[in-house]
């Protein structure tokens, strides 16, 4: 997939995701090594955004699992149509049990979902297991069976085996502890906010319209921000969405009046926004 670090890194930032020298060096290990990408961190770093900027640089088919809590096999794995079963089973009135039932599970009966998709063919493919974290315990199970061996077993059908493995990522927010067993079959990536010059990079690209000097000043307000004790501390994602603020409000600088009039952008805490309306100097930054 990739030659090497720096191929990772030029080849991201080609479509709009700045990659720091340890997210590109684990991107590369885990293609090179076949293992799969555990990516912890807050909300809104770039987590999800890696794997579908690894799947647009690879021409690789992105297949996502959602996670929640109460999701299960069906969801995640495969499950049968009930529904069209029914109707094979009430074309058939004639046939034997055994005869329908050799039948109705067969393919044209299976409703394949992203653990099993991700597997079957020989295309290219990134999973991407989002927000881990989210899930019951038990799916853990699930996913131990699918990342080790990278088949699975439909009792119906027998053991479907990749052919061709595809490029895993699974993000948390760290919600909960995953288990070690998860861990352990997974390289490692921490994403947290990024240093202040790779931040500004990633705002001048996402909002090329903005004013450098803004971008600058935005930057280190967002940081100021992130040092004070919030209940949520705003992300990348919020940093470019208050860039875009700014740019069709058509400000020129940054002020008090103007910051205090668009806190809701990137602070979600009616708590939060009286704290930084209290504590934020501009003219320290």
């Amino acid at each position: 997939m990739f030659t090497s670090v720096d191929d990772v890194s030029a080849r991201l930032a080609e479509t709009g995701y700045l990659a720091s020298p340890a997210v590109a060096t684990t991107v590369f290990l885990a293609a090179r090594l076949g293992k799969p990408l555990l990516v912890e961190g807050p909300a809104g770093v770039g987590k999800t955004e890696l794997a579908k900027a690894v799947a647009r640089v690879t021409d690789a088919r992105l297949v996502r699992l959602q996670c929640y809590e109460g999701v299960d096999e069906a969801r995640a794995l495969y499950e049968w149509n009930h529904a069209k079963q029914l109707l094979r089973i009430s074309a058939g009135r004639d046939e034997s049990w055994d005869e329908a039932r050799t039948d109705i599970f067969g393919e044209e009966f299976l409703l394949p979902r992203p653990l099993l998709t991700a597997i079957r063919g020989d295309d290219a493919k990134v999973l991407l297991i989002d927000e881990t974290d989210k899930a019951d315990v038990e799916v853990e199970g699930l996913l131990l069976e699918v990342l080790s061996d990278f088949q699975v077993t439909v009792p119906e059908l027998g053991t479907v085996t990749a052919t061709r493995r595809p490029f895993v990522v699974l993000t948390s927010n760290a919600s909960r502890e995953l288990s070690e067993a998860l861990r352990r079959r997974c390289l490692f990536l921490h994403i947290g906010f990024p240093e202040e010059e790779l931040e500004r990079r990633i705002v001048r690209l996402k909002v090329p319209d903005l004013d450098e000097t803004l971008a600058g000043s935005l930057v280190r307000v967002v940081g100021a921000l992130r040092a004070m004790e919030l209940r949520k501390v705003p992300s990348v994602a919020e940093t470019v969405d208050w860039a875009r603020t700014l740019l069709a409000l058509g400000a020129d600088t940054l002020d008090e009046a103007l910051v205090r009039d668009t806190l809701g952008v990137v602070l979600k805490q009616q708590d939060d926004v009286l704290r930084a309306a209290a504590k934020l100097d501009l003219d320290t930054l």
